[in-house]
């Protein structure tokens, strides 16, 4: 587990599990007349049963549909036997635009219903999948196969232990506030318009987790194969992405992905897909990892060799090199480099040694931007 300050990182929960901890609440007050403080709740992957149950706090639980679904009778049928929970979802030390959301769910019994016996339903807050690419379809609910196969699970455990079969059910999943909470995430570049998504392959979230960074970058690059870009733009980071939108001012958002630190994953993703072009962008701490042949560059494990960087730039002529060799961060460096006579000769001998790695983890040409902090362009190849 990863640590901070001395002490381990707390784990949190999903918005998936968040929305089957509501849903389990809501049925438990609808059959049971009694609202739950906390409610056991299945973790995906739910193949072959739940790999652990989690006990899960319950905010609030009330008869009837929530208040958000007010005049929306194809959610919720007046007169219909309903009840609401909403769960705070908490993803722990993971920074999350999500964090204590209200994730709702507004359970329906509707005995007369036709199959499926359990339908599964996207409410306000809750956003709509309006581009391919994505594994739910277009025009439905951006509630993902991990946590609608979570629902299923536990609803159809619950009325198996509560009421038999049971009645059919729908069940409606909203977020107060979750358009506005959109915004803060990838969702409206991916195409997920009106809300946040109900995410989550394990129901946990795990700090920093990056499983869940190279899910979000395969995402992104489905997102842009299944809407026909042709040229893709990896960064490093937002900066580095918006000083690419800028020199690719032609290109939709989609073709725009932030790598972070995961540079193999990342160049070796999408150097599968059939593009036209495959662009690197970062600055010079990033752009010099990579030329350490470092496939992962985060600070805390990738540290950068000024050594190594040092001897690069003595190669090239850069009569500052034995001053970098002393540097404690890439920036120092970088100011050094650019007051010296060769610096273009040293900065394109770092950015070779760097495109050389990006080629050989995309398996195919790579161009390469590297961006000064401020916004200038220091070197294209």
């Amino acid at each position: 587990m990863a640590r901070t300050e001395g002490r381990p990182l707390r784990e949190g929960f999903t918005t998936g599990t968040a929305a089957t901890a509501a849903a389990l609440a809501a049925l438990s007050l609808l059959l049971q007349g009694s609202a739950p403080v906390s409610v056991p709740t299945p973790l995906p992957p739910i193949a072959e049963g739940p790999r652990a149950w989690l006990d899960v706090p319950v905010l609030a639980c009330a008869p009837g549909p929530a208040p958000e679904l007010a005049g929306q009778p194809q959610l919720c049928p007046a007169g219909a036997p309903a009840a609401y929970a909403r769960v705070r979802k908490d993803g722990g030390d993971d920074p999350d635009a999500t964090n204590g959301a209200l994730i709702t769910a507004s359970v329906v019994l509707q005995p007369e219903a036709p199959a499926p016996r359990i339908r599964i339903e996207g409410g306000p807050g809750v956003g709509r999948v309006t581009l391919p690419g994505l594994p739910v379809p277009v025009g439905e609910a951006a509630i993902n196969p991990g946590p609608q196969a979570q629902l299923r699970y536990a609803l159809t455990h619950a009325l198996s232990q509560l009421a038999g079969e049971g009645p059919a059910l729908t069940v409606v999943i909203s977020v107060p506030g979750g358009e506005e909470l959109a915004r803060h995430t990838l969702n409206p570049r991916l195409g997920i318009q009106g809300g946040i998504s109900i995410l989550g392959t394990q129901g946990t979230v795990r700090p920093y987790s990056h499983t869940a960074w190279r899910a979000t970058v395969a995402q992104g690059l489905s997102v842009a194969r299944a809407t026909g870009c042709r040229t893709v733009c990896l960064s490093t980071g937002r900066r580095s992405e918006v000083l690419l939108m800028h020199r690719y001012p032609e290109l939709p958002e989609q073709a725009f992905i932030q790598a972070a630190d995961f540079a193999r994953f990342s160049l070796a993703e999408a150097g599968r897909l059939p593009l036209e072009r495959l662009v690197w962008g970062c600055f010079f701490g990033k752009l010099a990892k990579l030329a350490q042949g470092l496939e992962y560059t985060h600070a805390r494990e990738a540290p950068l060799d000024m050594g190594a960087l040092a001897a690069l730039c003595a190669e090239a002529g850069a009569a500052c090199a034995p001053q970098v060799a002393r540097c404690v961060t890439a920036a120092h460096a970088l100011e050094l480099l650019l007051a010296d006579p060769a610096r273009d000769a040293a900065l394109a001998a770092v950015g070779a040694r760097a495109i050389a790695t990006a080629r050989r983890f995309a398996g195919r040409a790579v161009t390469l931007h590297l961006f000064h902090t401020d916004g200038r362009e220091l070197l294209t190849l």
